[in-house]
Parts: C-alpha cells; sequence; structure tokens
C-alpha cells in the first residue's frame, strides 16, 4: 500500500491524517451498518437484488441482455410498465460493488415500483474490474445512455442512478460529451445515492490492488474536481445526493461536499439524508413502494 501523502494544505481534507487502518475501514460500507454484521449486510444485499431480479424477470415485460456496443459485457436489461407507450420515462440504474463486483442481473431493485407507475428501468451491465478499468467503465455507461436516447427518441426523459460506485459511473455522466456519440440524452435527473465523488482517498485501500488507479486517474475521474466548470445541457435538470444517516463519516462527506460543488455551478441540486438507512438498505428499500425514496423518485420524474 502506498504511504498517504500530505500534500494540500493543512487541515484540508480528513483523510489525509486518517491511519491506514482508520481510512480502510471508512471505506468499507459494510463495516458501518448498525441491523446486521458485514458479512451478513453483504449476503442480504445479494439475496435481495436475486429475487428482485427474478420477480421482475417473471413477471415484468422485459428485453433482457440487449447489446449496447460490442463488447461481452456491454449488455443492459430493459424493464416495460404494462401501458405499451414509446414516450415512457427512462430510468437507468447502475449497481455498486467498488468497481470490481456487482452484476446486472442481480440488480433489479426498482423495477417492480418504478414499472407499476409507469416507468421503463433499464439496469445496465459494465466491465468490472479487473477486466475493465475505470475510464472503460464510465466509456462503456456513457454509450449506454447514448444507446437508450437513440432507441428510444421520443423518451420523456431519462433519468440516471447509480449505487455506490455505480454512483461514481452516474455522476461522470454530468461531465459527458455528447457530441461525439452523436446525440444529447434527454436527462432529466440523477439519483446519486452513497457515491464516492473524489476518487483519491480510494488509491490508499485495498479496493485498489483490484483498480490499479494512478493519481492522474482518480483525479480524471473524479466528479467532484470538475462538476462545477460544467454547464448543464438541460438547466432543468435535478440532481439528488443522497446518503444512508448509517454511512461512514467519509461517505457522508463525499456526499456533502459533491452536493456543495454542484451547487457551486449551476445545477439544479438537492440533499438528501436518509433516516434509519445504512448503505444497502438505501437501495434495497427500493423495492418497496412506499418507501420514502421511492417516492421521492417518482415525485421528481412526474413532477
Amino acid at each position: 500500500a502506498m504511504a498517504i501523502s500530505d500534500v494540500g494544505l493543512p487541515g484540508e481534507v480528513p483523510w489525509k491524517k486518517m491511519s491506514a487502518e482508520e481510512l480502510e475501514s471508512q471505506y468499507c460500507p459494510s463495516q458501518w451498518g448498525v441491523r446486521l454484521r458485514a458479512e451478513e449486510a453483504l449476503r442480504t444485499y445479494s439475496q435481495i437484488g436475486i429475487e428482485a431480479t427474478r420477480r421482475a424477470r417473471a413477471t415484468r415485460k422485459s428485453l433482457l441482455h440487449v447489446p449496447y456496443g460490442d463488447g461481452e459485457g456491454e449488455k443492459l436489461d430493459i424493464y416495460f410498465p404494462d401501458e405499451a407507450a414509446e414516450a415512457l420515462p427512462f430510468f437507468l440504474f447502475f449497481h455498486g460493488g467498488y468497481w470490481q463486483s456487482g452484476s446486472k442481473d442481480e440488480s433489479a431493485f426498482m423495477v417492480d415500483p418504478l414499472t407499476a407507475q409507469g416507468v421503463a428501468v433499464v439496469i445496465v451491465a459494465y466491465d468490472i474490474a479487473p477486466k475493465g478499468t475505470l475510464d472503460q467503465m464510465v466509456d462503456q455507461v456513457t454509450r449506454s445512455v447514448a444507446f437508450v436516447q437513440k432507441r428510444y427518441p421520443s423518451n420523456e426523459g431519462i433519468y440516471l442512478c447509480g449505487h455506490s460506485a455505480g454512483a461514481h459511473l452516474a455522476a461522470m455522466m454530468l461531465l459527458a460529451n455528447w457530441t461525439k456519440h452523436g446525440v444529447t440524452p434527454n436527462l432529466k435527473g440523477f439519483f446519486l445515492m452513497s457515491g464516492v465523488f473524489d476518487l483519491e482517498p480510494i488509491m490508499y485501500t485495498s479496493q485498489n490492488v483490484a483498480l490499479q488507479l494512478t493519481l492522474e486517474d482518480a483525479q480524471r475521474n473524479s466528479p467532484q474536481l470538475k462538476v462545477a466548470q460544467v454547464q448543464p445541457v438541460d438547466p432543468t435538470c435535478r440532481v439528488l445526493v443522497v446518503v444512508g444517516q448509517f454511512d461512514s463519516p467519509e461517505f457522508h462527506r463525499q456526499s456533502w461536499e459533491f452536493y456543495q460543488t454542484l451547487c457551486q455551478g449551476e445545477w439544479k441540486a438537492s440533499f438528501e439524508q436518509l433516516h434509519d438507512m445504512d448503505h444497502f438498505e438505501i437501495v434495497e428499500n427500493l423495492t418497496q413502494k412506499d418507501n420514502v425514496l421511492t417516492q421521492i423518485i417518482l415525485k421528481t420524474i412526474f413532477q
């Protein structure tokens, strides 16, 4: 593991003063849950995702494993509301797993409650590490969004949602250069759940064994450092930054500072701390239609 540099101003960022053990713990979300021990929390999260996906595929009209590119891992699943229509809002979800685990095939958490209300839900796969580099993942996610816009040009808005590492990938779409993709997606909202927006601290944790990020990689892929300089394509586009009450202090700091940076830019941003929820419950609870975040998502789409 690298030594943590002491570049930067004294008192600048708390993680630079942490021991290696403390930093590792801060970026290990399963250690911070209140209800379940770490292994149990991860197992429960996985089970809920698998079950939600099984149910979505059994009960919803869907197009599964649709290629959005030529790569073997470049596939997405589209779940439709019962009422067939071209002009639907599309909600794209990018799963978490520290860019090195997770799968679209166990991530259809929100399909049931959103399709029931007339939203098409797209669960996107990307090549996790070590197969994919972070730059490749960002490119894949960008192409998946462009693909949905091209395939459904009369959509009523594209909404991007990510959890944890997936929230980072979704946030990178705030910076995307769409001209080279030949289409400007009709982006109307972002839901960024328990994300990491400044990747530098990740370099000094065990997560970087698979990711192999250099400082240049980390900075190039840190929306925290860039988003204030970018003009929103659509000034009405909403960005909701969400963190769980029981997320670690570093996850709280990452979300709060990203929200503040969005506000310094011209983004229409809001911040939500979800009461009594940990890092995994935020996304697990999207299986429920009366969950607070599910309701916020639906209000944002249908406002």
